[in-house]
C-alpha cells in the first residue's frame, strides 16, 4: 500500500491535493496532518471533499513542534503545505515561527521515516512586488516576513535533498494566488465584490496578478514530480501561474462572463479608496469587525505580481484550464460561492 502525508493538509490546497493523489491510483491512503481538522474550519466545501473520500485520514498535529507521530505504513510521498501565509493577519515573527520550524520538523520527520520524496509549496512572495516580469531565474528580493520565511524554508528543503541527493526527490513550487471552491481568500472576495457592486478600479485595470486554479496546481505538482523521476532528475523549482498571469480587469471581466451578469465598474482614485479603507479599519478594528477593506489589501491591489511560469512553458506542461474554464468549473462545483 502506497501512502502519502500532507502537512498542513486540512487547508485549501491540501484537501484538493489529497483528492488528486487518490485519483491517480498511485496511493491508497493520504494522511492530512494539521493542527486543525477540516471540520473545524468555516469552509463546508472542504469538509465535503474529505468526508466523501474514504482514503483520507486526518491526524492532529502542529509542525511548530517536532513530529512524534509514526504511521503504521511506510510513506512514499510527503507534501509540505503547512504555513502561516495570510497577509495581513499575523505578526512578523509568526511567519518565521511556523514556516521555518515547520520546514525543519517536516524534513527531520522525512529523514526519520525514510521518505525520499517531498513536494514543498513556497510562494511568489520571495520575488517581491514588481511591474517587471519575473521568472525562476530572477533574483528573489522578498519584501515581507512571509516572503523571507518562505525563501529560507526553500533552502532548508534543499539541504534535506543535498544530504542524499542520489536517492531523494524534491519539488518546490512557487504559486501565485491559488483560487477555487472553498478558497475563502482574495479571489473569493473579488468575486463577491464584483457581484455585489462594491468592487472599484483604482488605476489598476492592467495590474497583473499571477494566479492558478487549485486543480491545475495539483496536476502540475504531480506532473513535475513524475517527470523528474522519469528523467532521472532530483530537483525541480517552478513558478505556478496561468500564462500570462491575468490582469485585474481579466479577473473582473471573466467573473461577469461566468456569472452571466453585466457590471459597470467605476474608477475611484487610489488615494480616496485608501483613505476610506483606513477610516473603516479605524472603526472596525477596535470592535473586532471583519471587513474586506483592509488598507493592506487595497495596496496589494495596485501592485503587480507579474510572474512568468517559464519552467512549465519550457517543459511543455499541458495546461488544463484557462481563467474562464477555471471559473466555470468553480461555479459548477460550488454555486453558493458565486452569489
Amino acid at each position: 500500500m502506497r501512502c502519502a502525508v500532507i502537512f498542513g493538509g486540512s487547508g485549501f490546497i491540501g484537501v484538493f491535493f489529497a483528492r488528486h493523489l487518490l485519483s491517480t491510483g498511485a496511493f491508497e491512503k493520504v494522511y492530512l496532518f494539521d493542527k486543525e481538522q477540516v471540520s473545524d474550519k468555516p469552509f463546508p466545501y472542504r469538509t465535503k471533499l474529505v468526508r466523501e473520500s474514504a482514503g483520507i485520514v486526518e491526524i492532529p498535529g502542529d509542525v511548530r513542534q517536532p513530529v512524534d507521530w509514526t504511521p503504521a505504513e511506510s510513506i512514499s510521498l510527503i507534501a509540505n503545505f503547512a504555513a502561516v501565509h495570510r497577509e495581513p493577519g499575523h505578526d512578523d515573527f509568526e511567519y518565521y515561527e511556523t514556516n521555518l520550524q515547520g520546514a525543519q520538523h517536516v524534513c527531520a520527520w522525512a529523514e526519520r521515516v525514510g521518505c525520499n520524496e517531498i513536494i514543498f509549496t513556497s510562494s511568489i512572495s520571495p520575488y517581491g512586488p514588481s511591474e517587471e516580469q519575473k521568472d525562476e531565474r530572477s533574483l528573489p528580493v522578498p519584501m515581507t516576513a512571509y516572503g523571507g520565511s518562505k525563501l529560507v524554508a526553500e533552502k532548508m528543503h534543499q539541504a534535506w535533498l543535498a544530504a542524499d541527493q542520489n536517492r531523494r526527490h524534491l519539488v518546490i513550487v512557487r504559486p501565485g494566488v491559488v483560487f477555487g471552491p472553498g478558497e475563502g481568500g482574495n479571489v473569493s472576495r473579488l468575486i463577491k465584490a464584483v457581484l455585489r457592486h462594491y468592487f472599484f478600479y483604482m488605476g489598476n485595470r492592467d495590474t497583473r496578478k499571477a494566479g492558478t486554479y487549485v486543480k491545475e496546481l495539483c496536476n502540475a505538482m504531480w506532473w513535475m514530480l513524475e517527470r523528474q523521476k522519469a528523467q532521472g532528475e532530483h530537483f525541480s523549482l517552478f513558478n505556478m501561474s496561468m500564462n500570462p498571469g491575468p490582469s485585474i480587469q481579466d479577473y473582473v471581466d471573466t467573473v461577469c462572463q461566468v456569472a452571466g451578469v453585466k457590471r459597470r465598474v467605476p474608477e475611484i482614485p487610489f488615494a480616496v479608496l485608501l483613505s476610506a479603507a483606513h477610516c473603516i479599519d479605524l472603526v472596525a478594528r477596535p470592535l473586532g469587525i471583519r471587513h474586506p477593506f483592509s488598507p493592506v489589501r487595497i495596496r496589494k491591489l495596485v501592485r503587480s505580481n507579474n510572474i512568468h511560469p517559464a519552467r512549465l512553458v519550457e517543459l511543455g506542461y499541458p495546461y488544463q484550464f484557462d481563467l474562464k474554464s477555471a471559473f466555470s468549473d468553480w461555479k459548477t462545483a460550488a454555486p453558493e460561492e458565486w452569489r
